[in-house]
């Protein structure tokens, strides 16, 4: 049995749990994991190390008790969703959450990291163009510097570096030139072979940023270089960390072979290079900082050191992913010339980058691009309406196709406890409407359908009643007469029915047997049955003569049968003392008479059917019954065998709808004469049964079997 299921099985929660961990295969194994772990982490500490062995015991301990967990958290996740997922609202729900929220969810998602990724690659390109194209500024005044001094042959070179940069420091902020002195050979190189070298360091603008280099570091060719550097601003007196700072250094130097000189730029990024940036941009540059774990950063690339003045300021960090940009500019060490990664942080307006880009393209575009600007916006918002609205119906139909559902529960149940009135409302014009239309329709129809099986029931007991009546007004038990042996059955098609037959005694030596059909079946036969009855029994003891007592019962139950109904009757009395049978027959199934004799010729059935009309009949207004009504005698013998019966006998119908047939009734009374009349009965019913096979019994059966046994003395 499962753990957890055993947690609810138990007679308390504590019973549950205790069942749970020694009860069953995985608590067992949860709690072997943990005594074993716990024994090898005590003996781990009593004898300093843990052997090799207990080492293995305490793999196996952590895997059982993994396998064991594992298989909890999995009966847990199993019960959980079976238990939250029960009902189909949860599950329409979940369905539509992932069906249409986490598309579009995700969709959306999509599309801000597209737009996100764009902008901040777009981003990084503006910021390392525009940095790009300072430093090729720089670039292009130091080496117009550089050839303004070369051709003045190094006279006024003060002068020149200072015009040089009050020009530049006019569009560039904070610009600084110097001249460093350098002593090297430039191989290629035209023109004059040496130009001649300042005495010392000169240097033009504020340098607030950095001290001017004394020298030129040996990995600067003669071709010169422009690019980033980096300076960490010293910390002020608030006792901030210091800061990194990015700066622009361009070096040059003259066309000649022997350059005595380098003239070297400096552009520091600072407020006015950053705000120029957000201007041309809308980006906003905050501040910079090393990447220590990249390349060359682990072989000593660090920043210059710098003099506490001019730096970038500090400012408010911006919330949002837009508000803390990164993007990564190469810079080289001055001194080494080892690359290294400066990490710019920035801050991104999308508006304001989209101004820019707008206002790049001329009025005409500027509004054409506000308007497909303003058609995405009018479309995100239809988006966010649309997928608000699509919620709203989920949610709605989630509820009206989950509330049906509870409804036919709730019927359904109402249903299963035998409450068969209860009426689920229908509320809405839809296939649920029509559901539950049809189940209130289905509840109606049941209870009608009980209503009527208790009618039924009531009329089965009636009728089964009406059939214990009927059997009771026919001979009960054995008659003993000396010399005679008589056998009857009936079997009715139905709970009760038409055939009747009657032993009448008349005296001690004569007795009286009748057998009668009436037309039809059912309830209205068995009360012309009993109606019979009566007035056979007094007709009996007034009639010594079978047609006379067949005639009197024409006259009675002629005024009382309706026009559809009459009535087949034989009626016989048999005198043992006079060794006779008269008998009178009135349209009833023919009289089968075996003879007793002793010859095998002699044991053939002989069919009577003396003369008769039925009894009952309207249209008989005089006495036309009475004038074809036949009576004859016969003489009786030892071992005689007579044979009455009905029409359900002869026409009983098998499956192909064939008749058993009288002949097929005689050859078997031929065949089986010799056994007793209780054996031939059932004899007899075998073969109706075998011969009829699945078809039903469509009427009455009955059949009385007369035999004569020994002659009286």
């Amino acid at each position: 049995m499962p753990a957890l299921r055993s947690l609810s099985s138990g007679t308390g929660r504590w019973d549950g749990m205790r069942h749970a961990l020694f009860g069953t295969l995985p608590g067992r194994a949860i709690v072997i994991g943990i005594v074993l772990r716990l024994g090898v982490y005590a003996a781990g500490l009593l004898l300093g190390t843990v052997p090799a062995f207990l080492d293995v015991i305490d793999t196996a301990a952590g895997l059982a008790l993994a396998i064991g967990a594992g298989y909890v958290v999995f009966r847990f996740v199993v019960l959980g969703k079976r238990h939250l997922l029960w009902r189909v609202r949860r599950k329409l729900m979940l369905s539509y959450v992932f069906v249409g929220f986490f598309p579009a969810t995700l969709i959306v998602v999509f599309f801000l990291l597209c737009g996100f990724l764009l902008f901040y690659n777009f981003s990084s390109y503006l910021v390392q163009s525009h940095l790009r194209g300072l430093a090729d500024q720089t670039r292009f005044l130091a080496e117009s510097t550089a050839l303004e001094i070369q051709r003045g042959g190094g006279r006024d070179t003060n002068g020149i570096i200072e015009r040089r940069q009050g020009t530049a420091a006019a569009e560039l902020s904070g610009l600084s030139v110097a001249v460093v002195p350098t002593d090297r050979t430039c191989a290629g190189r035209s023109g004059s072979a040496v130009a001649a070298a300042p005495a010392r360091l000169m240097a033009a603008g504020p340098w607030a940023h950095v001290n001017p280099p004394a020298t030129i570091p040996s990995w600067i060719d003669c071709g010169g270089v422009a690019g980033v550097e980096a300076y960490s601003a010293p910390a002020d007196d608030t006792g901030t960390e210091p800061r990194t700072e990015v700066l622009l250094r361009a070096v040059a130097f003259p066309d000649v072979r022997q350059p005595g000189f380098a003239v070297v730029v400096d552009l520091p990024v600072h407020e006015p290079i950053t705000r120029q940036l957000r201007v041309d941009t809308g980006i906003e540059m905050k501040g910079a900082s090393v990447a220590p774990d990249t390349g060359a950063g682990t072989h000593g690339v660090k920043p210059l050191a710098g003099r506490g003045a001019e730096s970038l300021p500090a400012r408010e960090t911006a919330s949002g992913i837009l508000g803390n940009l990164r993007s990564f500019l190469e810079y080289r060490d001055w001194n080494s010339g080892d690359s290294g990664t400066l990490i710019l942080s920035t801050r991104l307006s999308i508006g304001e980058l989209y101004e820019r880009i707008s206002s790049a393209q001329g009025r005409v575009s500027r509004s054409s691009s506000q308007a497909l600007l303003l058609i995405l916006f009018i479309i995100g918002g239809l988006f966010i309406l649309i997928e608000i609205m699509a919620l709203a119906t989920g949610l709605a139909l989630a509820k009206s196709i989950t509330g049906s559902v509870h409804e036919l529960f709730t019927g359904t149940e109402r249903v299963r406890h035998g409450d068969f009135t209860h009426k689920i409302a229908v509320t809405a014009q839809d296939q649920l409407g029509e559901l539950a239309q049809s189940f209130n329709s289905m509840t109606a129809s049941i209870e009608d359908l009980l209503r009527e099986a208790a009618e039924k029931k009531r009329l089965e007991e009636e009728l089964r009643i009406a059939r214990e009546i009927q059997m009771s007004l026919l001979p009960q038990g054995e008659l003993h007469m000396p010399g005679l042996s008589i056998t009857a059955l009936c079997v009715p098609a139905r709970e009760v029915g038409g055939d009747y037959y009657d032993l009448l005694p008349i005296d001690a030596n004569r007795l009286g047997v009748l057998i009668a059909d009436v037309s039809g079946k059912g309830t209205s036969a068995a009360l012309y049955m009993a109606e019979l009855k009566g007035l056979m029994l007094s007709l009996s003891q007034i009639h010594t003569s079978p047609r006379a007592l067949l005639v009197a019962a024409d006259r009675a139950m002629a005024g009382n049968l309706d026009a559809r109904s009459f009535i087949t009757m034989t009626y016989a009395i048999i005198d043992l003392q006079e060794r006779t049978m008269t008998y009178a027959r009135a349209g009833h199934t023919p009289l089968m008479y075996l003879p007793g004799g002793d010859a095998p010729g002699d044991r053939r059935v002989r069919i009577l059917t003396p003369d008769g009309l039925v009894l009952g009949l309207q249209v008989d207004t005089g006495d036309l019954f009475a004038r074809l009504l036949e009576e004859q005698t016969i003489p009786l013998h030892d071992r005689d065998l007579f044979v009455l019966y009905t029409d359900g006998i002869s026409e009983a119908m098998n499956e192909a709808d064939d008749c058993f047939g009288d002949e097929r009734l005689g050859r078997i009374l031929e065949e089986h004469a010799d056994l007793p009349s209780e054996e031939l009965r059932e004899r007899v019913l075998r073969e109706i049964a075998a011969f009829a096979g699945a078809a039903p019994q469509h009427d009455d059966m009955t059949m009385i079997f007369l035999r004569v046994d020994r002659t009286r003395a």
